[in-house]
């Protein structure tokens, strides 16, 4: 007690603040004069105490990475969402560097267009209203602590020094009304604030790396409830209650069609047990009957991903032995069953007249036991066969998370596969399919003429000057690529 006066130790504190919130610069110029004045005293050992904490301070600041070589004071933002759900982060950026990093995920309440508009600009108004709001209360506090002991020549605090609202805030996203937001802020902050949206540079690199943490986040915090028991059994529960079960449907499939304008189309199917994926029970098909030469039916292709996958059934279903453990001599065994038991329940992303299709199907082969329902993107409606009007789920379902969660593993699976079929068949050569022609006389015929282009101008004669190459395979080639009109 008694060492340092309150005014001191106010200065003390105040420093700290600075420097924890990376306004380090007044500090090292505060200490160099302060070194050099004990220098000029020959108070030597004060002087390198100081010069310590100056090398401290340097080797502290780094190790934080400059993201932002101008020096700017900033604070970026950026969304990723989903139907239901959004994540925020948000990086505090003071003098170039990264000095502090925040993340939300939150309920989205919008149904119309320009949602994620609103969102942010609700975030940035309620965000900073609340830090400031904080920030106010403890100064009030400290200041009536100060007040009450009776300190001399009492100075009050600089609000404006460590105001949490910055001059600049960088959003991926522009929020929905732009002057408003920017003068709420303004008036918050006690001087201008501009809201930039960043679209090239250092900026752009930097907004780029903060939408990935949004989209990691969200990931993490899906994964995190669907791998939670509990919510994972409450999911099931609401679902057979929800949809009239006759128990809870343990075993679930849902399928999704990607294709790019009718090309390369395909489907996917993926499998849920207790609602955890089984990846060993996905299936990928190529739609053949419902789609090519550039046209693809959305409503049938699902018809003939429900016909394939219950086909299926019915043929590993006999796998299967009776109760009795009866089989007759000439039943050969199958090697998987796999698909011997059917769902107890199919998903198809889509809307009524998807859930029809696959219904129809169901009904044609015979099978009453597998409940079908679809779920329609732009509102998450349920759509169960039979029924005129969707299922509305609260937001806050765990139900609807499962079924939202399913039908996006789907999407990704068919995405996934389409993009291969896709890069395989950019990859496909004219050259593919000649007769006699491998991999490794293919490539001499690359080398030799460069291109196919240059190849489809020579002759059976400069085919033939190709090493490997006799007279037939040359006019195999030739003819190849000079077919008949």
């Amino acid at each position: 007690m008694g060492r340092i006066t309150e005014t001191d130790h106010r200065r003390i504190v105040d420093d700290l603040c600075a420097f924890l919130a990376g306004r380090t610069s007044p500090i090292t110029t505060k200490l160099e004069t302060e070194m050099q004045a004990a220098a000029a005293e020959l108070d030597f050992e004060r002087a390198a105490r100081i010069r310590d904490n100056l090398a401290a301070i340097t080797a502290l600041t780094e190790q934080q990475a400059i993201v932002l070589p101008d020096g700017t004071d900033a604070d970026v933002i950026a969304i990723d969402t989903d139907e239901l759900e959004a994540a925020i982060q948000l990086f505090h950026i003071r003098a170039g560097r990264v000095k502090g990093q925040r993340g939300w995920v939150v309920e989205r309440t919008d149904d119309h267009d320009g949602g994620s508009e609103q969102l942010m600009q609700d975030f940035l108004i309620r965000f900073y209203s609340d830090a400031a709001d904080q920030e106010q209360t403890v100064r009030d506090s400290e200041e009536k602590a100060i007040k009450r002991r009776g300190v001399d020549n009492y100075v009050p605090i600089d609000t404006t020094a460590t105001s949490v609202v910055p001059h600049e805030i960088l959003v991926e996203i522009p929020p929905a009304d732009i002057p408003h937001t920017e003068a709420a802020l303004s008036q918050l902050r006690g001087g201008p604030v501009r809201i930039k949206t960043p679209k090239r540079g250092d900026k752009k690199t930097l907004m780029t790396t903060v939408h990935r943490n949004a989209t990691e986040a969200l990931k993490q915090h899906k994964l995190k409830r669907v791998g939670d028991l509990t919510a994972r059994s409450a999911a099931l529960q609401e679902l057979q209650n929800s949809l009239f079960l006759p128990e809870a449907p343990l075993r679930i499939e849902c399928t999704d069609i990607s294709h790019i304008q009718g090309t390369d189309v395909v489907a996917s199917l993926v499998v849920f047990e207790d609602g955890l994926p089984k990846k060993s029970d996905y299936r990928r098909y190529k739609i053949t009957d419902a789609a090519g030469d550039g046209h693809s039916d959305d409503v049938a292709s699902i018809a003939e991903v429900t016909r394939r996958r219950f086909l299926r059934h019915h043929l590993d279903s006999r796998t299967v032995p009776e109760l009795d453990g009866s089989q007759f001599e000439d039943e050969k065994p199958q090697t998987s069953n796999k698909f011997a038991y059917p769902p107890q329940l199919f998903i198809v992303d889509g809307g009524a007249p998807q859930v029809a299709a696959a219904q129809q199907v169901l009904d044609e082969l015979g099978i009453t036991d597998v409940p079908v329902i679809g779920i329609a993107k732009r509102l998450e409606e349920i759509w169960v066969a039979g029924e005129k009007y969707p299922l509305i789920l609260p937001r806050h379902s765990q139900a609807l998370f499962l079924i939202q969660h399913i039908r996006d593993e789907a999407h990704r699976f068919a995405i996934t596969f389409h993009r291969q079929q896709r890069s395989a068949r950019m990859r496909r050569s004219e050259l593919d399919n000649i007769k006699g022609l491998g991999a490794a006389r293919r490539t001499e015929l690359v080398k030799h003429f460069g291109s196919v282009k240059q190849l489809r101008q020579a002759s059976v004669a400069d085919i033939t000057a190709v090493k490997g190459f006799g007279p037939q395979l040359a006019q195999n080639v030739y003819d190849a690529l000079h077919p008949p009109e």
